[in-house]
């Protein structure tokens, strides 16, 4: 169930990247719609989380943890990482295609969650090395060697290939704290909150910024499009992040990752193939990023273990 709670996470996080990625577009600021879409996702979660007895003693558990430094502030992160997986999608997936982008992120994802499970980073602690686990980080630099062949690169800019995979490990990142955080104040809800509070935090900042460099779309009010449509990605954000702080105990920062990649990799193409992208990679290029990622989430799943496992306890039963 864990598994499959995984791979509908991955679907949601492909049809938010096509979601925010055509905001990005059509406002011509990824930054702002960053910001829209996790603006409605903080106020979609206000209504369960300040309206009920239990989400408001999840926050106060927040304020006590935080003033008595038994919630250290690095479990408060997960908001900025999720800042940077939105303010790329709206940069990067309307113009590169969903495929391309989860590729990318695909790659990060995996390697990073390597890293963080081996130092006991994520709430499920210590997850030992496999050899295929590395395989598994390998077949996702295999992918991302296809995403980059052809005529990608005089299409597109580097900075849209790099930005995809530092999204995929600031997911890996966001997993692991908003899991610890949730561990750690008793509610998965309260530290979704606290998750899209920091992110809305962390983009007006840039949001800021970016309107002061390259000034406001003209007239503003009127810039935003009146599809509504475009704005569910704080939606299916609030929904899939949720949903990752409560399985990750239970996966591990990796496996839960590599099961979203699943959901990720089918959803993106199908997304690509009925809409398809501005500047994205050829047929080949799909086909071979595809099953390269595909094959590191089969080899890197834990299935020799649980096979040992199983004979160990026959033997046992037996004697």
């Amino acid at each position: 169930m864990a598994l499959g709670g995984a791979v509908a996470i991955g679907a949601m996080t492909a049809i938010q990247a096509r979601v925010n990625g055509q905001l990005g577009v059509r406002l011509d600021n990824g930054v702002l719609a960053g910001w829209v879409s996790f603006a409605v996702g903080l106020v979609l979660l206000s209504v369960p989380v300040l309206l009920r007895r239990s989400g408001r003693a999840a926050l106060g558990r927040v304020w006590r943890g935080v003033r008595s430094g038994g919630v250290p502030w690095w479990m408060l992160l997960g908001g900025a990482c999720g800042a940077l997986t939105v303010s790329t999608q709206g940069l990067v997936a309307g113009v590169l295609g969903v495929a391309l982008f989860t590729v990318g992120v695909v790659a990060g994802q995996t390697l990073h969650g390597l890293l963080l499970d081996r130092v006991g980073f994520g709430p499920a602690g210590v997850v030992a090395i496999t050899p295929g686990r590395l395989i598994g980080g390998l077949c996702a630099l295999v992918a991302v060697g296809f995403s980059l062949g052809g005529d990608v690169l005089s299409r597109a800019p580097l900075w849209m290939l790099v930005l995809p995979f530092l999204t995929g490990a600031g997911i890996a990142f966001q997993s692991a704290v908003n899991g610890r955080l949730g561990q750690r104040i008793a509610s998965p809800l309260g530290a979704t909150y606290i998750s899209f509070l920091g992110g809305v935090v962390v983009l007006s900042a840039s949001v800021a910024v970016s309107l002061l460099v390259r000034g406001a779309p003209h007239p503003l009010p009127t810039a935003f499009p009146g599809d509504l449509w475009l704005y569910l990605g704080g939606l299916l954000g609030a929904a899939y992040i949720l949903l990752g702080v409560v399985i990750v105990a239970r996966t591990g920062v990796l496996l839960m990752g590599l099961g979203a990649v699943l959901g990720q990799l089918v959803v993106s193409v199908l997304i690509d193939l009925v809409w398809p992208p501005a500047a994205g990679p050829a047929p080949w290029q799909v086909i071979g990023m595809v099953l390269a990622a595909g094959l590191s989430v089969l080899v890197a799943l834990p299935w020799p273990r649980r096979r040992r496992e199983s004979g160990s306890d026959e033997r046992g039963r037996a004697v």
